[in-house]
């Protein structure tokens, strides 16, 4: 199974080198996103990340990321406990969705009411953290847990202590500038994917953070020379290529540009992928794309499938520091 990538950087250093501020116990303190910005101009080291990226496409590994953050039975989506189970299962690269409440906290949440996955009601930019940090997550059975809606700052601190790596979702509540100055707060470069769905968003990533990496929807050099002519460097690029008929003759295309290929199996339940294809416990659908030059598998299954690929143990005993 997919085992985590260790980034050998700890909250404490980014406390002490000035790059988050410290609360009582020297642990990184949330700032809101308008402070953050204002603290953060310039990306504080080199990156990494992409070199890892490399190492697996050039191994015919894959990595499963796992959507929402891998929810299961009694974790909800969105909540770091769950990000956690997810890790100690195996999985090491994490979707996840920011939001951001009325007051300026950045924290996990895909939806923009706060209904379906918490106790609390109403718009997410609408809310106050107090109100939101309060409020009890359910899992997607509806089942009432103990877990809080948490903050991006306190998970992209879990993610550079673990390695986890965050393929991180922007919701339209929130900013790529103020995600861009939380991540760089944390000194968690090495440990965040950006997600992008058009060009503008490619546009507003290039404008603030060029030197992350990040999804971006191509299935050839045409595609790959345009957002390079953007702004982003094309080592940072990670190719989408969507949810339905895999196109793996883009595979080949993207890979012979050094570009990793992306796809998603994810959906809505009984009609995505994920559902149809492990039916009949068979994975051979998913070993297709993988042998077809797929790098980063996006997916609500990656607890189950995490066991049954060989490729994701490719990707480990290859790009393992």
């Amino acid at each position: 199974m997919y085992d985590r990538y260790l980034f050998q950087i700890g909250a404490l250093a980014a406390c002490l080198l000035g790059l988050s501020a410290c609360g009582e116990t020297g642990a990184p303190a949330q700032a809101n996103a308008t402070d953050t910005a204002k603290i953060v101009t310039e990306p504080p080291r080199a990156f990494e990340l992409p070199a890892y990226f490399d190492c697996i496409r050039e191994a015919g590994g894959v990595v499963l990321a796992a959507h929402r953050g891998g929810p299961a039975p009694g974790y909800p989506e969105n909540a770091l406990e769950t990000l956690q189970h997810g890790l100690a299962a195996g999985i090491g690269v994490f979707e996840i969705d920011i939001a951001e409440s009325r007051d300026g906290m950045l924290f996990l949440m895909h939806d923009n009411t706060l209904g379906r996955t918490t106790t609390a009601d109403g718009a997410v930019v609408d809310t106050d953290w107090e109100t939101i940090a309060r409020a009890r997550l359910v899992d997607t059975a509806g089942t009432l847990t103990e877990f809080h809606p948490p903050r991006f700052t306190d998970v992209l601190v879990w993610a550079v202590e673990t390695g986890a790596i965050l393929e991180v979702d922007r919701k339209s509540s929130t900013s790529f500038r103020n995600i861009v100055s939380t991540v760089y707060a944390a000194n968690a470069q090495n440990n965040v994917v950006l997600i992008s769905y058009n060009d503008d968003d490619v546009g507003q990533i290039a404008a603030h953070a060029p030197d992350l990496m990040l999804t971006a929807s191509a299935r050839g050099s045409r595609d790959i020379t345009r957002i390079v002519e953007m702004g982003i460097a094309q080592e940072n690029l990670i190719a989408w290529t969507g949810t339905s008929n895999a196109d793996i003759a883009a595979f080949a295309r993207l890979t012979a540009e050094g570009v990793e290929p992306a796809f998603g199996t994810l959906g809505r339940p009984g009609q995505r992928l994920d559902d149809l294809w492990l039916a009949d416990g068979d994975v051979s659908e998913f070993n297709a794309l993988i042998e077809g030059g797929l790098v980063l598998l996006a997916t609500d299954a990656a607890l189950e499938l995490a066991p049954l690929l060989d490729a994701d143990d490719t990707a480990r005993e290859a790009c393992h520091p």
